[in-house]
């Protein structure tokens, strides 16, 4: 079964019909002829691409109401032709940029999309933005009275620690760091390593400056990077940036590459240098001032001590030699009253020399006289004791008919408790000895008188 066929007779009342290819062309025709050559269109930059050496991105104009977004094409070609214009105000296109281009509008049929052709820019309607907006936030600045504080903060006489707020093993951190080694002092460095270009770059600037001023182990925060374009230095324009500046505990320093502007970051810095290098050569400087004041504090110790050590010794040379003088004289007079003394003295003790001399003689002839009384007596005293003990002599009473009985070895024998049958013993005579030996022991009770000898 198939469909029927129907022959209908539009009646288009005289209007074309387009392709999507002739519309396409009408379109651009049109757009040509309202607009001739070109035109002037300004907006903010987003979504910015390179591909092949082409730059794409989009122009969008944000109301309150309505949001509006137009294509720009950015060729190569063009590129080249307007990158010394670009270089010589120092710009380079980046999301966030207010710009004014010049185009060609172009309705592209392969995806039915108008864009803008980029053939020119105005460089000062960036510049202008940028500056308006600098100034707004500096006006906010000096409302809120943050304009000045940092500038209030005082600076350490040896801002020997540092904490510095950059990108590591970037070109600016090996220019700062090469100052600080070659000086030779002893610099601490606390670095926050940060991006300093791009989209995360002022709030991890912002972040590093604040958790720097949170320690307590720094004396300067310095903030630094190399040169680049006034879009890449416009993040230094942030006013949270200039808020963790001008709201830090310690001073700090920029030294952010560029010397023909001044960002905001520079406006509340404690002080702005123009590069890194000049930054960390003012640290330096700061440091050898202190150094060499203090050398010449010495100095001036030293020649004041030196010239009171001086004064202090002539003084005390003038004294000693009046201590001398007097101490001459002294002892001189010492000498003297010695001397009257000494002759006095002498003759007092010749004077008692012969009186214990007269004394002693008397006393010598007393004793002696004394002395043979003693003797005479003592002399027969001893002869009587000796009389005593001729006659306590065993040999008289040998002589008188006694005997003395020992033993073998010699022993005296007393008792006769002292013998046992069988013992040897010796009794001597008057005229001789006699040995005999126990036979047996009889106790008898004797008078204590006759103990010990032998009638």
């Amino acid at each position: 079964m198939s469909q029927a066929a129907f022959d209908l007779d539009l009646d288009d009342g005289g209007e074309p019909t387009y392709t999507v290819g002739e519309l396409a062309d009408a379109v651009n025709g049109a757009l040509r002829r309202s607009f001739g050559d070109g035109i002037w269109v300004r907006g903010e930059i987003q979504g910015y691409g390179e591909r092949n050496g082409h730059a794409y991105f989009r122009l969008v104009e944000s109301g309150d109401e309505r949001k509006a977004v137009l294509d720009v094409s950015f060729f190569a070609n063009v590129r080249m032709r307007l990158r010394p214009l670009l270089q010589r105000h120092r710009l380079r296109l980046a999301d966030g940029m207010k710009v004014r281009v010049f185009g060609a509008l172009d309705f592209f049929a392969g995806n039915g999309r108008l864009s803008l052709k980029m053939a020119g820019i105005d460089p000062r309607y960036t510049l202008g933005e940028m500056a308006m907006q600098r100034d707004e936030v500096v006006r906010r600045l000096v409302a809120g009275g943050l304009y000045d504080a940092n500038r209030q903060r005082r600076l350490s006489p040896v801002p020997l620690r540092i904490g510095l707020v950059t990108s590591v093993d970037s070109a600016a951190w090996h220019d700062f760091m090469h100052q600080l080694k070659q000086s030779g002092h002893g610099f601490g460095i606390r670095v926050v390593d940060v991006r300093v270009q791009g989209e995360l770059a002022e709030e991890m600037i912002s972040a590093a400056i604040t958790t720097l001023t949170r320690r307590n182990d720094v004396d300067v925060i310095a903030v630094i990077r190399g040169g680049g374009s006034r879009t890449e230095l416009a993040v230094f324009d942030s006013e949270a940036i200039a808020v963790a500046i001008a709201s830090a505990a310690v001073p700090v320093f920029t030294g952010l590459g560029h010397e023909i502007d001044r960002s905001v970051a520079d406006e509340v810095a404690h002080t702005a240098f123009k590069t890194p290098t000049a930054c960390a050569v003012a640290l330096v400087e700061r440091v050898q001032e202190f150094a060499q004041r203090a050398e010449e504090a010495w100095a001036g110790v030293e020649a004041r001590s030196t010239a009171i050590v001086e004064r202090a010794g002539s003084g005390l040379i003038d004294r000693a030699r009046r201590i001398q003088q007097r101490t001459v004289g002294a002892v001189e007079r010492s000498d003297q009253r010695l001397g009257d003394r000494s002759s006095r003295v002498t003759r007092a003790v010749q004077r008692g020399l012969v009186l214990a001399e007269q004394r002693l003689s008397a006393d010598a002839e007393r004793l002696g006289r004394r002395s043979l009384r003693i003797a005479a007596s003592q002399t027969e005293l001893v002869q009587q004791y000796a009389s005593r003990v001729r006659l306590l002599d065993p040999v008289h009473a040998l002589a008188r008919g006694w005997t003395l009985t020992t033993s073998a070895d010699g022993r005296l024998v007393r008792s006769a408790n002292d013998l046992s049958p069988g013992d040897e013993i010796v009794t001597r005579f008057a005229d001789g000895r006699a040995t005999s030996r126990v036979v047996a022991t009889t106790p008898i009770e004797i008078d204590e008188t006759a103990e010990g000898a032998n009638p």
